[in-house]
């Protein structure tokens, strides 16, 4: 378990960097030939959403379905969902996505990789196969990747493990300590959105959080509606889509290009204008709504990619709408609470989102009115979409553990 544990902490490091220099190839690219990724972008669409149909279907979409579901299923998991195989192809072709400036993140693939990077360890020295082992293994990939070691324990309870059983707290936490030791101790103890030292008072905190909680929260619930009702949709609406899901993706593709060239600021995961807005630069009122269609879009096109990192950048255009509305507060605690409720509306686990806000800010002082806009915005979303995003997208792939064909987009 140590071994895998040092094993995903080098993995993460070395994705992260790896993502950074592709993103930054694409933005070097756009910014010098402001036409290319009109065609780059929709031919990398349909290019990479051929090749993971044809090669690797299990690798499609965030990873963390596929870890979720292979919870219920871990021995023939390892074969499909969380073998090594699917974690190389989902290492390559979610930084492919970002090579051609898809509104993705690397934290859900850094999920499914750090499972199977445990599973193959589990292989090596036969050790028994145990669901708690992808669930330590996916925790650690999330503790690793923001290096947020608490947010690693919370997303274990809270996305991973259905069920959470007491037996399983001491592999979960000992795996993500261990990962995080090596990810500190090779990059520094960095804060991934930078230091947030502000605060809010109490009666400030009555007037904003329930205000961004709602937003959030219907703005959240709004794109996991969509992303688990795109299927059935298109197929209503685009028929003749059905079966060329490769057309799908190059009219997805055509869609992140516009708004990528348009507003020059949705491509990749959108962690440049998050942080610059929690740092009170000023954003478009735009680009909240656009970084929405650009991560949609791209999701809903079947390729590798996560959406964890360009949800907190909506989350940050979402807070910079709500600045104007509270001008004599602090600007970057308005941000935060926008994050934390839009985040926790898409993925449904406030304490996740709180803990993963606090620790990526060092915003310790803002725990209180995080947690209320979380839970508000927990409350709103399930309003708008009565199931959980991630559980609502892992059953197809709990059908294909049991033989069914593996699911289409996204």
């Amino acid at each position: 378990m140590g071994i895998g544990a040092v094993s995903i902490g080098l993995a993460a490091l070395a994705f992260a960097h790896l993502a950074d220099v592709c993103s930054d190839l694409f933005m070097s690219a756009a910014r010098q030939i402001w036409w290319l990724p009109l065609i780059v972008t929709p031919a990398g669409f349909a290019l990479i959403a051929w090749a993971t149909r044809r090669f690797a279907p299990e690798t499609a979409g965030s990873g963390i379905p596929q870890v979720i579901a292979a919870v219920h299923d871990p021995v023939r998991a390892m074969r499909t969902l969380l073998s090594l195989r699917a974690a190389v192809v989902k290492f390559t072709f979610t930084l492919a996505a970002l090579l051609c400036g898809a509104s993705v993140g690397r934290e859900g693939p850094t999920v499914q990789l750090s499972a199977a990077i445990l599973g193959w360890y589990h292989r090596i020295f036969r050790v028994p196969v145990r669901a708690s082992m992808f669930i330590a293994g996916g925790a650690a990939g999330v503790a690793a990747a923001f290096n947020t070691p608490l947010a690693g324990v919370t997303f274990a309870i809270e996305e991973l493990a259905d069920a959470y059983e007491q037996r399983v707290a001491l592999l979960v936490m000992t795996t993500i300590v261990i990962a995080g030791i090596v990810s500190l101790g090779l990059a520094g103890d960095y804060v991934y959105f930078g230091v947030v030292g502000e605060h809010l008072k109490a009666d400030a905190v009555l007037r904003i959080a329930p205000i961004a909680g709602i937003l959030g929260g219907l703005a959240g619930g709004l794109f996991a509606r969509a992303m688990l009702n795109i299927g059935s949709a298109s197929d209503r609406w685009l028929p003749a889509l059905r079966n060329h899901p490769v057309v799908w993706a190059l009219g997805c593709g055509i869609v992140v290009s516009v708004l990528g060239v348009t507003t020059q600021l949705t491509w990749g995961t959108g962690y440049s204008p998050a942080r610059a807005i929690i740092d009170g630069s000023s954003a478009p009122y735009w680009f909240g709504p656009a970084k929405f269609l650009s991560t949609l879009a791209t999701a809903a096109s079947g390729m590798p990619g996560g959406i964890f990192a360009p949800s907190l950048a909506t989350g940050a255009g979402l807070g910079a709408l709500l600045r104007p509305l509270f001008p004599d507060d602090p600007s970057g605690a308005v941000v935060l609470l926008g994050m934390v409720a839009y985040f926790t509306g898409v993925v449904r686990a406030p304490l996740t989102a709180v803990i993963i806000i606090v620790e990526a800010t060092a915003s310790r002082g803002l725990i209180m009115p995080l947690f209320l806009a979380a839970l508000v915005a927990h409350a709103t979303s399930a309003l708008v979409c009565k199931e959980r995003l991630y559980h609502g997208l892992s059953k197809p792939w709990r059908a294909s553990l049991k033989g069914n064909p593996p699911p289409a987009a996204p």
